[in-house]
């Protein structure tokens, strides 16, 4: 696995193939969702809602997640996955399982994410202290002549920026031109029946 923010640009090229080679990969089939307003707390409960996918879920009045998520930091991804990590129950009592995993930004991995991607399964990334829904990247596949081995580098991350309805709504973190130091982390969230 390659991490995100140690990946080079620099291109190798192996025996059979050119390299390097672009790829694409996204979520596909995510609500178009609308924060109430532009306050953190909506937007938070937005963006879980569109990546989540199921209203009993997340994050409506009656869901079985909205009171957790309105009591975590909406700054705060350790905090967000704190909160929302461990079992809860929906209103007519049966039990949920959330995995949230906050990964902070040495930890991001295009592996990692092209996996999670590739498995249509969306996530929060804050950038610049705002949150983001993650539902896609570009990547470059590279021949590595010290292992032989083909490795993944992120080019760019494709965002939804849930306040918005218009072309403010599509957000690109790109690599080459855009601050990974101002990227706090992304959290991975899963929500299961148990």
């Amino acid at each position: 696995m390659c991490i995100v923010t140690s990946l080079g640009l620099a291109a190798s090229f192996g025996k059979a193939q050119d390299y390097p080679i672009t790829q694409e990969v996204h979520v596909t089939g995510l609500r178009v969702l609308m924060a109430r307003s532009h306050e953190p707390s909506d937007v938070l409960l937005t963006s879980l809602d569109t990546i989540i996918h199921n209203t009993v879920f997340c994050c409506g009045t009656d869901s079985a997640l909205a009171d957790s998520a309105e009591k975590a930091d909406p700054g705060s991804l350790k905090d967000i996955a704190g909160k929302l990590q461990g079992r809860h129950l929906l209103n007519d009592g049966r039990p949920i399982a959330v995995t949230a995993t906050y990964i902070e930004p040495p930890a991001i991995s295009a592996g990692m994410l092209i996996g999670t991607l590739r498995g249509q399964h969306a996530l929060l990334m804050e950038w610049k202290s705002h949150l983001y829904v993650c539902y896609g990247v570009t990547y470059g596949k590279y021949y590595d002549s010290n292992s032989g081995a083909e490795v993944d580098s992120i080019y760019k991350f494709q965002l939804l920026d849930t306040r918005y309805a218009d072309s403010r709504r599509e957000v690109v973190f790109n690599r080459e031109t855009d601050d990974w130091s101002k990227v706090q982390g992304m959290l991975w969230l899963t929500v299961g029946r148990q």
